[in-house]
């Protein structure tokens, strides 16, 4: 039982660590651009062959 004093505050303090992470990442932009990602794997991309 005295070993919850420690894991009580440990977990919430986590907890509190991801929620901040999660916060920090929304405020930096982070998912302001969803399908940008699934449309660049799609283009045509001629950059990677080699020019003769």
């Amino acid at each position: 039982m005295n070993m919850l004093i420690y894991l009580i505050p440990i977990a919430l303090f986590m907890g509190a660590m991801g929620l901040g992470a999660f916060l920090w990442s929304l405020r930096s932009g982070q998912y302001d651009d969803l399908q940008g990602a699934a449309w660049r794997i799609l283009a045509e991309d001629d950059t990677d062959q080699p020019k003769p």
